[in-house]
Parts: structure tokens; sequence; C-alpha cells
């Protein structure tokens, strides 16, 4: 990504002169890759449309597929869905590159899942589960689609009665929105967990049903109860959600101020506490399997087992 700015000198209350940041041009250059991160090896995908003023496309994720499930992947799709404002009627529009055509291709009217006329405010982390790619809002629900098919269908499925809000209009608000909410998987389910903004702090967790249709409550917690002092949590030190433990779907990340917390919900007991720094995110990840190591292919041919899409300059 390469980003310009404006950074005039300007005389401060001291005398002195200092540059000063007044504007950001956000409608950059962008060049994207998919990495293996075990080699470090990477393949630079095309530019999506043929250029490379395409920052705005940020909801992008990445699916593989292998002919056979004991084998590493053979096969990956890259895309990005967005509603299709352009087009007539309620549809949306999804740029894809499948790793066998070599190609970005652009599908469009694909048919609206959504049951309401409200517009849909997709996070930039996107989702790989169940052979199909998850775009979150945490507002609302989930859209899901398989980017491999030839005419890919368009599900969603809302969040947990009760826990469906006004749509996030600012920035400022998907921020503090993130705090108390978080979409990922856990144990190869789709979960959703949310925590209470006043005492006492209560952490709820829900798992997608296996037919899609609505969501299992799995655990509820009173944080202001496990906390050491809890009664004493305010204001800013209140928990926040930092991630779900992909391996156990009963562990949950939190943090208060600048510590990390890993929280066991079947026993509501705190398992461990490491000091992280003020506005440092918490991330799930699991290290892929050496077995994937030697699976690559020349630059030609498909790549067996790029996982994960990267932006970079």
């Amino acid at each position: 990504m390469d980003v310009t700015g404006m950074a005039p000198i300007v005389a401060t209350r001291g005398g002195t002169q200092e540059r000063e940041l007044t504007a950001i041009n956000l409608d950059c250059d962008m060049t994207r890759f998919v990495c293996n991160p075990l080699s470090g090896q990477v393949f630079r995908l095309p530019d999506i449309d043929g250029t490379k003023k395409t920052s705005w496309y940020t909801e992008m994720g990445i699916l593989t597929q292998s002919e056979r499930p004991d084998r590493p992947p053979d096969r990956y799709a890259v895309a990005v869905l967005d509603e299709d404002h352009d087009g007539e009627g309620r549809s949306f529009v999804m740029r894809r590159f499948l790793s066998q055509r070599r190609e970005w291709e652009k599908l469009v009217g694909l048919p609206s899942p959504l049951p309401l006329a409200r517009r849909i405010i997709i996070d930039p982390v996107v989702l790989a589960l169940a052979g199909r790619l998850w775009w979150v809002d945490a507002s609302w629900g989930v859209i899901s689609s398989n980017p491999f098919s030839d005419q890919p269908d368009l599900r969603f499925v809302e969040l947990p009665r009760g826990s469906v809000t006004e749509p996030v209009e600012s920035l400022e608000d998907w921020r503090l929105q993130r705090r108390y909410r978080h979409i990922g998987v856990s144990e190869g389910r789709l979960r959703y967990a949310e925590v209470s903004k006043e005492k006492p702090f209560l952490l709820s967790s829900f798992a997608l049903d296996d037919d899609e249709s609505g969501w299992t409550l799995e655990h509820r917690v009173a944080l202001s109860r496990v906390f050491p002092h809890g009664d004493h949590l305010s204001g800013d030190d209140t928990p926040h959600i930092g991630a779900l433990d992909p391996l156990s779907a009963s562990i949950m990340y939190l943090t208060v101020a600048e510590q990390s917390f890993s929280l066991d919900m079947n026993r509501g007991k705190l398992l461990s506490c490491s000091f992280t720094g003020e506005g440092t995110p918490t991330v799930a990840w699991i290290k892929p399997n050496p077995f994937c190591r030697n699976f690559f292919k020349h630059e030609d041919r498909c790549q067996k087992d790029f996982i994960r899409h990267i932006g970079s300059c």
C-alpha cells in the first residue's frame, strides 16, 4: 500500500517550526499477494479491474480446496463481496480470483439474502469455514457464499435474538462495537460472543446451529464476579473481547486496560494474565501444519498451499 499525505511546516507556540500532518490521500495504490507464512513465498495477484486504485476493497477473504481431504489444498479462491449499488433492485457483486483461472472475475446480480432494507456494514476480517467465506456485520449478522461455485449463492444468518442493533454509522462507533462483540471460528463452528458494557459485564457466547437457522447459547458468565476486584471495573477499565480460542470453544481472551486475560467459561475461572500494552489487538492464530511446507508448484502452475491473503506495498 502506497499512502501519501500533506505535512506543511507550521510554527509552534514555542517559536519553533515543525511539520504537521493535515491530510492523507486514501486513494492509494494497492498491491495484493497470497502468502505462505511457513516458507515466506508469495504470489502476486493481478490488479482488480486493471487498476491499483482499489484500497476500498478491504473485505477480502481466501478459501482453499483439495481434491482429497487428507491432502494439502490444490486450489484457492480470493473473493470480495459488496452490495451492487449500480444494479437494478437489491443485489450483490462479487469479485473473485480463482487460482485455476488466474484472473479476476466480476459476478453481478447476485440475489440479496438480506431480510430488511438496511445497509450491511462488512468488517475487514473475512472468515473461512465449511467450504464457504463468511462476511461479518457485528451489528446484524453474517453473509456466506462458496466463491468456487459457478453461481455463488448468498446466505444470511441474523445474530441471536436481542443482539441486533442499529447500523454502525461512524468509524468510532465501529471501533467501539469491536470491543464488545466478536464473531470467529472455534472447534470448527462459527461462534458469536458479546459482553455487556455495564455491571455485571455479562459475557455470552453462542454457536451457529448446524442448519444455519439460528444460534445456541453455550456460555454466560458475569465477569464482575470472576475478575479480581471486579466491583471496581468502570469507565475505560471494563472488559473487552479479544479473541476466541480457535481450538477450545470454552476459552475466551479478554482485555482490561493494558492487560490480557484468558477465561475458561465452563468453570468461570481466569487461566492467565499478561501485560499487552494499550491498544494492542489480540489475534488468534494456528500455526500451519509443516506437512504443507513443500507442496508448492512453479509460478506458472497452481499454488498448492497459499493459505493467507495480505495487502502489501
